[in-house]
């Protein structure tokens, strides 16, 4: 199914457009949407890009950033759901399948302060500096609460591109308070968990809107490990939707 151009090239500056030749190879990337259902509607954390960001500056996004070296080196004590892995390893490896859970949820820690993970374990050990940081916490991550509801791949004519799995998960599962203020890098401003209906009126990135109404559709109908969500990418120039 051809769509329309999800990333809305009109928005991109310059900078971002790629010059004439090949294109750039997109880096593994992953996302985490968190849920909270403690108000009369679901919310998800989300936040905006500094203006100085060159990816989707003055975005409103969710959590999120590219998979580190690390992540690979890591097998938390609870691992992806079985169908959850197999679904993402049809592109990659089984142990790229884990790190890209991983760098998901390391990513969220480092934006916003939030641990998804359980504490009832020995803590890992490793060299990484980032997982270092999580660690110290005495959580390890926790990846079998994670469905994996959307990818895609930011297209060709992008200076900077990203091969993004976008993960969902409920917020009850995080250690620590999530109504407290939210103590991030300083990635993500305006760090604030908001309604479905309300973040469509933010300054959205089109393929965010896209996920948004995936969240929406699981939210309502429910949804399995094993379901297909979708996957948009680009084929001669245009945007394609498919499930993966």
């Amino acid at each position: 199914m051809v769509i329309k151009d999800p990333y809305d090239p009109r928005s991109i500056k310059n900078t971002e457009t790629r010059a004439q030749g090949r294109a750039v190879r997109p880096k593994d990337a992953a996302t985490l949407i968190l849920v909270r259902h403690d108000a009369s509607q679901p919310r998800i954390l989300m936040g905006k890009r500094a203006a100085s960001h060159k990816f989707m500056p003055n975005k409103f996004v969710f959590p999120g950033g590219r998979v580190d070296p690390g992540d690979s080196r890591l097998q938390p004590p609870l691992d992806l759901h079985p169908d959850v892995h197999k679904r993402l390893a049809t592109a990659c490896s089984v142990v790229r399948a884990r790190a890209l859970a991983m760098a998901a949820i390391r990513e969220t820690f480092e934006e916003t302060g939030l641990l998804l993970g359980e504490p009832d374990s020995p803590t890992l050990k490793t060299r990484s500096t980032p997982w270092r940081e999580f660690l110290q916490h005495n959580v390890n991550p926790r990846l079998d609460t994670l469905h994996y509801i959307a990818r895609a791949i930011t297209p060709p004519y992008r200076g900077r591109r990203f091969d993004t799995r976008f993960f969902m998960c409920d917020a009850g599962l995080i250690q620590g308070d999530v109504q407290g203020e939210l103590q991030g890098s300083g990635e993500l401003l305006e760090l604030h968990w908001v309604s479905i209906d309300d973040a469509r009126t933010l300054e959205l990135p089109q393929i965010t809107r896209l996920v948004l109404d995936e969240v929406e559709r699981r939210l309502r109908e429910g949804h399995t490990p094993a379901e297909h969500g979708p996957f948009v990418h680009f084929k001669h120039g245009k945007a394609v939707l498919e499930t993966n």
